[in-house]
């Protein structure tokens, strides 16, 4: 029988597994919720500041089976706290989110700092990559990435930014250049700490939002510079991307990670006959194991394998609140299916 990390490698690189992985990467698709908290006895929002908390909580997922995987951090805001944005850490309830820009115009790019890895919440990230590496090696270990162009519109005002792509093309372009350097700077040192996967999710980078021009011209090509640069480390890729794809399956299969996931938007029998023979993540409904039952979750498991899923997921981070039971569910389902 495979471990769980050959099972998520062999299922990343498109080969046969018993059966399909179960996982939640982390970062936008956090897998903490309220109830695994408690049960840990960790504190939020200490444990995004603390890397033994972050660790525990990480180890936690796996020994309470809910996912076959661990993954840091639990948020998307540390890449733009990194370059200068003002970040609220919220509650064991609600999630990590921007409370102020550090600039006002892409033609600001320049006045941006340094995101250092080396020190703050980034550093953390790493020390707890390495503590959780420390104690299981079965496991996959998944680091996470903000995507571009949800970091870049996270240091600017978002509406602002989208104009301005199109209307400041060439400085919008030199901020995501900016953008992305320092994501696979980070994503590197996470590599290098013990992570066994990268998972990039940009739900700022829609094609709804984008439209399928602006999508391949700034989505597509930035995520696949982070993507070429973890896989010459060595490490698999996924990239999440939200909203519908109707409009820009093209550019999608342009995108050239091990994994594409989806949200639970997107009919994964439509995923699958647009993307042919492309490694499929998702897509269970996270309003239903938020609010739903646990014969239901399973039911929506059991339709993403047939619907052609290779790795099932939630269709996007956790809500807070999601019973435990509602959570494990998922992974009950794929084993007695085994």
């Amino acid at each position: 029988m495979l471990n769980p990390k050959g099972r998520l490698l062999k299922a990343l690189n498109n080969k046969h597994t018993d059966r399909p992985p179960c996982i939640c990467p982390g970062g936008m698709m956090n897998m903490v919720t309220k109830e695994l908290i408690e049960k840990t006895g960790t504190v939020f929002p200490d444990a995004h500041m603390d890397a033994d908390m972050m660790a525990d909580i990480a180890l936690a997922v796996y020994e309470n089976g809910c996912f076959e995987n661990y993954g840091v951090p639990f948020c998307m805001t540390i890449e733009a706290e990194g370059l200068g944005a003002e970040v609220n850490l919220g509650t064991d309830i609600y999630e990590p989110h921007v409370t102020r820009y550090p600039i006002e115009s892409v033609k600001q790019w320049s006045s941006i700092p340094e995101m250092r890895i080396d020190q703050g919440r980034a550093k953390v990230v790493l020390d707890a990559i390495k503590i959780i590496k420390s104690k299981d090696q079965s496991v996959p270990l998944i680091g996470n990435i903000t995507g571009p162009v949800s970091t870049a519109s996270s240091i600017l005002e978002p509406s602002v930014f989208y104009k301005e792509l199109r209307k400041e093309n060439e400085d919008a372009h030199k901020l995501m250049n900016f953008v992305t350097e320092h994501l696979i700077a980070f994503a590197r040192a996470q590599i290098a700490a013990g992570a066994d996967v990268i998972a990039i999710s940009d739900p700022g980078g829609t094609g709804e939002i984008l439209g399928p021009k602006l999508f391949e011209e700034f989505a597509v090509t930035y995520i696949n510079r982070i993507v070429e640069a973890v896989k010459s480390e060595n490490a698999g890729t996924i990239v999440h991307i939200c909203g519908q794809m109707k409009s820009v399956y093209s550019q999608v299969d342009k995108i050239n990670s091990d994994a594409l996931s989806f949200d639970s938007l997107v009919s994964m029998k439509e995923a699958r006959e647009n993307l042919g023979n492309r490694v499929l993540m998702g897509n269970v409904s996270t309003y239903t194991i938020e609010f739903g039952e646990p014969e239901k979750i399973a039911e929506l498991t059991k339709i993403c394998v047939r619907n052609g899923s290779n790795i099932i997921s939630p269709a996007c981070g956790l809500g807070m609140k999601s019973p435990l039971k509602n959570v494990q569910s998922m992974l009950e389902q794929l084993k007695k299916e085994m």
